[in-house]
């Protein structure tokens, strides 16, 4: 699954901000390869508003 940063993190919860740091995305248009299991599915949907996830 590719995942790539397209909103800021700026002035968003601090959970949010780390969520997106634990994906190993630091500034936007930033992607990544992730494997597809339960525990990065979840940190995906906290965040889902600011990603494009590609399957």
């Amino acid at each position: 699954m590719k995942i790539t940063l397209k909103r800021s993190v700026i002035g968003r919860p601090q959970y949010q901000v780390d969520t997106v740091k634990a994906l190993g995305l630091k500034k936007i248009g930033d992607s990544r390869e992730v494997s597809e299991s339960a525990a990065v599915r979840g940190m995906v949907k906290t965040v889902q508003h600011l990603l494009e996830v590609e399957a």
